[in-house]
């Protein structure tokens, strides 16, 4: 991509659809301002439907592998720029095709679009003053109009025209927030990660929650999760990250007796304390990476026990997903080597031989009563660590950002 100038940023029609097309277009504008901070060079403006992006001699496939992770960004093109007359025009054309590896065979056609009607030549007539010095300069190309191998774009605007031949997908997705704020219990395997980033793109705000069993599990688990986060952020900018402290709630289930309930107990307390968490931080709803019949805890039945420990709203949206389908989308946003580290998680800690796949709601009930759950509870969301997690930053677990109370 040589003298690239400008990326032209195109948003979903979904999008920019009804009374909320202005506030869309000005979150994602936010956003992108947001991820070029680094290089101030790069200009950001925006028109109706687009998101324009100046890149001031910053390197085009830098920018482009930035951009294309931000929600509500359908795809990203990278454009030359020229004055909106014809011979200017032809020469963006012809320097743009010279950036192709033409061999013998090759076809091509020029679609253009007059969107400034002033101009003197229809969006036909141009495809044929454009395509015929390009075909005199480059004898190896033949005309193609219904499958080329190069399609060669021209769009004239009355400030500018712009010629372009690729069109690079992006992620897509509903802006970052636009859909509200829910709090993401992150674990460190597989899945949890895949339903944060599929929850931020369909507009969610995410705050993550993860319970740490010092001196059950490291402080290696601890950074495992950290990391996770930093590759949620590359997609959503800053998330907060609230880490607590589940030991004593873990070991007080251990005496109960009741081992066969155990991942039932542990679940329907770390649904409590993140629903205070959410009533702290103004979440809507809990995001959990539950996928249906995966594991004990995650049979219907089970499910349905669990969630009872809250009326705060549980969104899954892994729940009819393979977890082959959803390594794949691991492995796509890039969290699957990082939670394959083998670094184990307070849910891997006593894990009965024989865990409760139909658990019965007012046994789980009177067990519980028989402990101080509200106080253990209480402590814990008391007791809470809350780093805020930039992408990009350093992978070190001590440099994470600890944020003071009246961030909550």
């Amino acid at each position: 991509m040589h003298n690239i100038s400008r990326l032209i940023l195109r948003m979903g029609e979904i999008t920019l659809k009804g009374k909320n097309r202005g506030r869309f277009e000005k979150v994602i504008a936010e956003h992108v301002r947001e991820i070029l901070r680094p290089y101030p060079q790069a200009r950001v403006h925006r028109e109706y439907g687009r998101v324009y992006v100046e890149t001031g001699g910053v390197s085009a496939e830098l920018l482009i592998g930035l951009l294309r992770n931000v929600f509500g960004i359908v795809d990203i093109i990278p454009v030359k720029q020229a004055k909106p007359e014809l011979d200017s025009i032809i020469e963006a054309a012809l320097e743009l095709i010279r950036e192709h590896d033409i061999q013998a065979e090759t076809t091509f056609k020029v679609t253009a679009r007059r969107v400034w009607k002033p101009f003197p030549h229809s969006s036909q007539e141009m495809n044929h003053l454009i395509g015929s010095p390009v075909l005199r300069a480059n004898p190896l190309l033949k005309v193609d109009v219904r499958n080329p191998d190069i399609e060669l774009r021209a769009e004239v605007r009355e400030d500018a025209a712009y010629v372009y031949s690729q069109i690079i997908p992006a992620v897509g997705g509903f802006p970052r927030g636009s859909n509200g704020r829910a709090m993401l219990m992150l674990s460190g395997g597989i899945d949890s990660p895949v339903a944060g980033w599929q929850s931020m793109k369909r507009g969610l705000e995410i705050e993550c929650v993860h319970f740490h069993s010092y001196p059950f599990t490291s402080e290696r688990a601890k950074q495992k999760v950290i990391d996770l986060t930093r590759v949620l952020a590359g997609y959503g900018g800053k998330i907060k990250l609230h880490v607590v402290p589940f030991t004593e709630i873990q070991t007080a289930f251990t005496t109960t007796g009741q081992d066969n309930l155990m991942i039932t107990l542990m679940r329907r307390a770390m649904l409590r304390i993140t629903a205070r968490l959410a009533e702290q931080q103004k979440g809507l709803a809990i995001i959990t990476g539950e996928s249906l019949g995966q594991v004990a805890s995650q049979t219907l039945n089970s499910m349905n026990v669990i969630e009872r420990a809250t009326e705060l709203p549980i969104l899954r949206p892994l729940v009819m997903q393979s977890k082959d389908e959803i390594i794949q989308v691991s492995q796509q946003i890039g969290s699957y080597d990082l939670s394959i580290l083998p670094y184990e998680d307070c849910c891997t800690l006593f894990v009965p031989k024989s865990p409760a796949t139909n658990p019965n709601l007012r046994i789980v009930e009177k067990v519980e009563s028989f402990l101080e759950m509200d106080e253990m509870i209480q402590r814990a969301v008391e007791q809470t660590e809350l780093l805020v997690i930039e992408a990009g930053s350093s992978t070190d677990s001590s440099s994470a950002e600890a944020v003071e109370e009246d961030w909550l």
